[in-house]
């Protein structure tokens, strides 16, 4: 078996070489469809062996096998053409209306074909040929790999939508603990890691195959961006999601909030919605008046309390902006506490999210159906001898062993927790009192001076926040006022 990591270093040290995939963007969106079309191919290997009916949705000469495999075969110019000319556009308006060609159709919607050396192609799809994605070594470790490769991007712009550390994941995804049978969603999927890791969990449940099958169609996405949502479709496949169709390359956010109906409410949300973006003009008309602002993260809180069934649990991602922040941010805080029991935030140290950004972030939980009576904070500490995580030392999941030692048992309304060092609670009447800020210290720490820059960094911006706020209502107040005695003058 070859080393796959060194395989996938050679692959993007050949792409290198190449004068159209001079960036990470570049070269991950090429190895993307690349490794789509390998790992389907391979997939298809299988289920021929398994359903002697099967057909493949792809018209022979554009399935890997026929074009890809051979290390001998159709090269240089006579490559680049095919690419260019025949397979991409045939990908792109495949025939068919079952649920896998949508998907290829909508995987290839908007690929291109970086590549303008034939040669150097060659050279990449027959490194690719050196992976066996149904051998379970090679599979597994190209996982890790894939992984990396989503980490790497650092130079492709706001490539933090498109990575969650997989330790934040998987420990929201233990602690919302979906089960079988539940309908999950992530509303901004992104490259798939919630959806991977709410498979695994439920995985572990399972004991038919049944319970596979139920797998397989009880998860659901929406990512907005084409890239992504091509590496989110080649991770689902690589984690044995056969037709990863429910997972769709759309706006979650264009669709108006009235026009979610029942049906489209789940059991389970786990996602960590892109912030600090604003979004396209008009977006924010899409939702009530007293809701509307252009900060997404603000705009996801509101639908995940929309798609959430009476019952349903949610655990998301979320800036400090939007602990702190008042207005809009106020309002939807407000509809929260009220629908929903927000029972615990889990405050993250700095540095989680570097090196795509350096915005302090929060993990919160909550169960829609029951207003908020008191909410659990646990203050998450770096590890011994850790001053901030970066890209080599990033935050790892054994870290989160005392949260879920001290989490309980929402059932009987978490009796079992205590307050300790880094554990406090706060109760509806304090929250209400400070104007619904969420943004509260803990109160077991006492003040340890002025502090460096890293923590009074995100204490700058929050106050810069307050400030452009309060600005802005001086702004909107003087400029009704000067109207008004406009109008009185006339």
């Amino acid at each position: 078996m070859p080393n796959v990591s060194n395989l996938v270093k050679s692959i993007q040290d050949i792409m290198r070489k190449d004068a159209g995939t001079y960036g990470d963007a570049q070269r991950l969106e090429q190895m993307a469809w690349m490794f789509f079309l390998k790992i389907f191919d391979d997939r298809e290997t299988q289920l021929e062996l398994l359903q002697d009916d099967y057909k493949s949705p792809l018209p022979e000469k554009f399935r890997w096998r026929n074009w890809a495999a051979d290390e001998e075969g159709i090269t240089g110019d006579a490559l680049l053409n095919f690419v260019d000319d025949e397979l991409l556009p045939a990908l792109e308006s495949l025939p068919g209306s079952d649920p896998m060609s949508a998907l290829i159709r909508s995987t290839f919607a908007d690929a291109n074909n970086y590549m303008k050396n034939g040669t150097l192609m060659r050279q990449v799809i027959n490194k690719i040929n050196g992976i066996d994605f149904n051998a379970s070594d090679d599979r597994h470790m190209f996982g890790d790999i894939y992984e990396k490769l989503l980490k790497d991007l650092q130079s492709a712009g706001n490539a933090g939508e498109f990575y969650t550390p997989r330790a934040v994941t998987q420990f929201i995804v233990e602690q919302v603990n979906p089960r079988l049978g539940e309908t999950i969603l992530d509303p901004a999927c992104g490259t798939g890691g919630f959806l991977v890791c709410a498979i695994e969990h439920l995985r572990k449940q399972a004991r038919t195959e049944a319970d596979e099958r139920t797998i397989q169609e009880c998860f659901s996405g929406i990512e907005k961006k084409h890239l992504p949502h091509v590496l989110c479709m080649t991770n689902l496949l690589l984690h044995g999601i056969d037709v990863p169709s429910n997972v769709r390359h759309d706006n979650t956010l264009a669709r108006p909030l009235r026009d979610w109906g029942p049906k489209d409410r789940v059991d389970v949300i786990v996602t960590n919605p892109p912030f600090g973006g604003m979004e396209e003009d008009g977006i924010e008309a899409n939702f009530p008046a007293e809701f509307r602002t252009r900060e997404t993260a603000d705009l996801f809180l509101v639908l995940i309390m929309k798609l959430l069934k009476t019952g349903g649990r949610a655990g998301i991602v979320l800036p400090d902006g939007t602990l702190f922040g008042e207005g809009v941010k106020t309002r939807i805080k407000e509809a929260l506490l009220a629908e929903c029991n927000l029972h615990t935030i889990v405050r993250l140290p700095n540095g989680v999210f570097n090196p795509y950004t350096g915005i302090r972030t929060n993990l919160l939980f909550f169960t829609k159906g029951t207003p908020t009576k008191e909410i659990w904070y646990y203050e998450h500490p770096y590890p011994p001898g850790v001053k901030s995580y970066n890209k080599s030392k990033p935050i790892r999941i054994e870290e989160f062993a005392p949260e879920k030692a001290w989490w309980g048992d929402e059932a009987d309304g978490f009796k079992a927790r205590v307050e300790n060092e880094y554990a406090w609670r706060v109760s509806i009447d304090q929250i209400k009192a400070g104007n619904y800020s969420l943004d509260l210290k803990n109160p077991h720490r006492t003040d340890e001076g002025p502090g460096d820059v890293e923590h009074l960094l995100p204490e700058y911006e929050k106050l810069l926040a307050q400030i452009a706020e309060t600005r802005a209502k001086l702004k909107q107040e003087l400029h009704a006022a000067l109207t008004a005695s406009a109008g009185s003058v006339e």
